[in-house]
């Protein structure tokens, strides 16, 4: 009795302490890239909580009815063949899970690469998110401002982030509207997200990168159109230019605040080019090959017009 006592009073103290806790960021989604992943995660658990419970009873099932008992010493247990269905269960119900796993995973992946549902053919908002060590820095190319450690996105728009990185391979991770993507010093990736719903919402490094990787962290604001329009008119109108010496400053390790600055660093300082670098996402080197073969034409033309 003892003993069952103190298992429900443990039992009890888990179910308090976890009522108080917060709800975990990538099950309460606010854009729908995110509400993509958090109903993969919720399908996982409850497949998984089956599975738990159900091996958990067939454990204790097969250990009470074939428990040790006292038998004669000339005691023989009978011979027992292989049941067709019991193997044909055990068998065919882990192919059928992974099966349906790997297609509702490969199924998502496609959902979150592409442009968010729901916005018809609205045009995104592209923004460019580098990071350093141990900071963000957001250019907004069309707007012509620039941000460090926040990033302010419209509501009911689909967003467009090209990462890449100034320094170690980091994770650009916004919970609540995007899934994981890498930021690397020679390419650029893409990440699509939208946000469906105003608020404030936590973005960070998820990929180890060194002693300030705690603190790499950034806010992102998600505000209605003419708010954020009135947002960009405000900084233009008092934030400080964005100089090379200013921003090469910004690239030294460490932490900074929050910052603000007219002007990007993607003219003096650009990212890197490749075959996912920039707005020529999914070109393929036929058409550089290409220009490079208009160039030449073009320059032998020039050389023989002046003979």
């Amino acid at each position: 009795m003892k003993r069952i006592g103190v298992l429900l009073s443990l039992i009890f103290t888990i179910f308090t302490v976890l009522t108080g806790c917060e709800p975990l960021l990538v099950l309460d989604p606010k854009g729908p890239q995110a509400q993509v992943q958090a109903n993969d995660i919720k399908i996982s658990i409850i497949i998984m909580s089956f599975i738990v419970i159900a091996v958990f009873t067939i454990l204790a099932i097969m250990l009470f009815k074939y428990r040790a008992s006292k038998q004669s010493k000339d005691y023989e247990p009978p011979h027992i063949e292989g049941n067709v269905w019991v193997e044909t269960i055990c068998v065919g119900i882990p192919i059928i899970i992974v099966a349906f796993l790997s297609f509702m995973s490969v199924k998502s992946n496609y959902a979150v690469e592409a442009a968010p549902n729901g916005y018809g053919n609205k045009e995104p908002l592209v923004i460019y998110a580098a990071s350093s060590n141990w900071k963000w820095h957001f250019s907004y190319p069309e707007e012509n401002i620039e941000t460090v450690n926040y990033v302010y996105i419209p509501t009911d728009r689909p967003v467009e982030f090209k990462l890449y990185s100034y320094g170690p391979i980091t994770s650009f991770w916004i919970p609540q509207l995007a899934g994981q993507k890498y930021a690397m010093s020679d390419m650029v990736n893409t990440l699509h997200l939208a946000a469906d719903a105003p608020g404030e919402y936590m973005g960070r490094n998820a990929n180890f990168s060194g002693k300030g990787f705690a603190e790499n962290t950034f806010n992102v604001k998600a505000m209605p159109q003419k708010e954020f329009d009135e947002w960009v008119d405000e900084v233009k109108d008092t934030a400080k230019p964005l100089t090379e010496e200013k921003f090469t400053e910004l690239l030294e390790p460490g932490h900074l605040g929050q910052s603000t600055y007219t002007g990007t660093h993607l003219g003096f300082m650009p990212p890197p080019e490749g075959e996912n670098g920039g707005h020529s996402h999914g070109s393929n080197g036929e058409d550089k090959n290409m220009e490079q073969h208009h160039s030449n034409e073009t320059a032998s033309e020039t050389q023989h017009g002046h003979h």
